[in-house]
């Protein structure tokens, strides 16, 4: 097996934080790796104001227009675009294991000629995949340890960057078990967890509580978890949000699949926060991301928070290596 892992980052909105982010980040992960290989995807000229060291590399794709540090401009919306691209079609090439990604600004993205919803859409249409799955990684401390230990904190999402108004229609049977299909596939074969256990959120408040606040759980949710345990997919639930995630029940789920954005993301977040990871589940390659935004008001102050991004380093080479060994073993 060739354990040398070559990992590409595509560098992200240009104003804001992502290229210094991640040029801290790759600096210091590779003086932890230094047998790993990075490529910095983006303008050279906004990834050589602080120096890299010989692993790292740059993939030169030229500003359209000149860059203002925590200003955007949309005229460089197309260049966003070609760093997301041309980074993620190495990736599915096998140029690169994994693609990790800094934050962009969907607001200046979304144009006539492209839709663009967010990173987890884009890179799915860019990989010829009907659905993906959005899944954040952190982990949690156990409130209860005396020696503080902490656990893994897997949450992944039915619908993602969706108004909430059309969260209750997108919730549909087919979809949902499909969810579940690719977050327990990939569990196995990138997390390396041999059976794992998830844990399935209601959509209503206390999960519809029979048909009382709502029929989804009845009508949707509760036929895909059955389903996916005929498969003998080891999935329980619906579980009221507010009452799931507590440590107690949080520590016996491999996953937790909230179903919408909000849902999911505000507890990670909050037992997470800057040590979180976006992962891409379904993707024919590896992809992770830092879990906060451009921060235009920090950008180039010397203030931005690099962990969040040597953690996606970290997670892409951990999966690269685990998805490598069951590649190898076959199981």
């Amino acid at each position: 097996m060739n354990s040398t892992v070559k990992l590409a980052i595509s560098t992200g909105e240009p104003a804001g934080i992502g290229p210094e982010v991640s040029i801290a980040a790759a600096n210091a992960f590779i003086a932890d790796n230094p047998h790993t290989k990075i490529t910095l995807y983006g303008d050279r000229s906004l990834l050589q104001s602080q120096s890299l060291v010989s692993q790292i590399q740059i993939a030169h794709i030229p500003l359209i227009k000149p860059n203002q540090i925590g200003r955007l401009n949309p005229e460089n919306a197309p260049y966003v675009l070609s760093v997301i691209q041309g980074s993620s079609e190495a990736c599915r090439s096998g140029v690169y294991d994994a693609l990790i990604t800094a934050p962009v600004q969907k607001s200046i993205l979304s144009r006539p000629s492209i839709e663009f919803s967010g990173h987890t859409e884009f890179l799915a249409q860019l990989d010829g995949k009907d659905q993906v799955v959005m899944m954040l990684c952190g982990e949690i401390s156990d409130p209860k340890s005396e020696d503080k230990k902490s656990f893994p904190l897997r949450v992944a999402l039915a619908s993602t960057h969706l108004p909430i108004q059309q969260v209750a229609q997108s919730i549909q049977y087919k979809s949902l078990l499909q969810t579940i299909r690719i977050i327990h596939t990939d569990l196995q074969t990138r997390f390396g967890i041999a059976s794992p256990i998830i844990m399935v959120t209601g959509l209503n408040p206390h999960a519809g509580e029979d048909g009382h606040l709502g029929r989804e759980e009845i009508d949707t949710i509760i036929p895909a978890i059955n389903a996916a345990q005929v498969e003998g997919i080891k999935i329980s639930g619906p579980f009221p949000a507010d009452t799931l995630f507590n440590p107690a029940r949080l520590q016996v789920a491999d996953a937790v699949l909230a179903m919408y954005h909000d849902q999911g993301l505000a507890p990670f977040k909050f037992a997470t926060f800057t040590e979180g990871v976006n992962v891409t589940l379904g993707l024919s390659y590896i992809r992770t991301s830092v879990d906060h935004g451009t921060a235009l008001d920090i950008a180039g102050h010397d203030k931005a928070d690099w962990h969040s991004m040597y953690a996606a380093l970290n997670l892409a080479q951990e999966l690269t290596l685990r998805q490598k060994r069951f590649n190898a073993s076959g199981t």
